[in-house]
């Protein structure tokens, strides 16, 4: 699969992914973006689970940690720590602790909300107004992987906000740049449809469009990719970027030159 990946943790110049190390497994191509003694960013490919569930399939927690045995000669558990995670359809910088400290460090951090993380979003039709924040209240429905809006008032409604603004439109087609305020699951992908512009391919929280019959059936990505990670490194305090272009293919192809859209998160004060 012809995938360009990239990144470069201070100023993003190289985002066709050819200085980034892979690792093969369980049939997936990972880019590793950034790696020391403390941190590791990768690039996490669409499809594969971030941590393990209940089905058994492959996750990428579980593929780093043997990777970590296999390059350190660990005899025993390799510790990491995933920081946050990303829907299993969707792909893009995905950051680990190597140390319980860097990841009690990290996790301050993001409660603290002093990370930094921008996606781009593929949705079917042109979002009104082009820009703006969305806030709501989620909350998990109970026996489905799923969540669902509720009255701000709900106690168990969670509180998701994000800034997003439309960068391209294109035959009913809109890139947007997302921002993530908070961090709640699926709350890219549900705020988006409540906008009456739901991402595209997504079939938990998208309407059945003609766009999204484009998609080929099955659980295969979505118009969704966390393209900027940016925070502070947990013991140094030097500011770490990292940037990944989606891949070549739909809904992507849609829009031209994508590299220099998310080079320029990077740039952004």
């Amino acid at each position: 699969m012809d995938t360009p990946f990239g990144a470069d943790p201070h100023a993003p110049k190289d985002a066709d992914g050819s200085q980034a190390e892979t690792w093969e497994a369980a049939g997936y191509r990972i880019p590793i973006l950034y790696e020391d003694n403390h941190v590791l960013v990768v690039v996490k490919p669409p499809g594969l689970l971030s941590q393990g569930d209940d089905t058994g399939r492959p996750n990428l927690l579980d593929i780093l940690k043997e990777r970590r045995k296999i390059r350190e000669a660990k005899p025993g558990r390799a510790y990491l720590a995933l920081l946050h995670r990303l829907d299993r359809p969707v792909g893009g910088v995905l950051a680990f602790a190597k140390t319980s400290k860097a990841a009690a460090r990290l996790f301050a951090a993001i409660r603290e909300r002093r990370w930094e993380k921008g996606y781009l979003a593929v949705v079917v039709g042109l979002p009104q107004p082009e820009k703006g924040t969305l806030r709501h209240a989620l909350r998990k429905i109970p026996g489905k992987p799923r969540v669902r809006l509720v009255d701000p008032g709900d106690p168990a409604g969670k509180e998701a906000v994000l800034d997003y603004e439309t960068l391209k439109y294109s035959d009913g087609l809109s890139l947007l740049h997302v921002r993530l305020v908070t961090g709640r699951p699926h709350q890219i992908r549900v705020q988006l449809a409540a906008l009456g512009t739901p991402i595209w391919g997504d079939p938990v929280y998208g309407r059945k469009t003609e766009r999204n019959r484009e998609k080929p059936p099955g659980e295969g990505p979505i118009g969704l990719w966390a393209a900027y990670l940016s925070f502070a490194h947990p013991t140094t305090g030097e500011p770490l970027e990292f940037v990944a272009l989606p891949p070549r293919e739909v809904p992507w192809t849609h829009f031209p030159r994508l590299r220099d859209v998310v080079e320029s998160f990077a740039r952004r004060p």
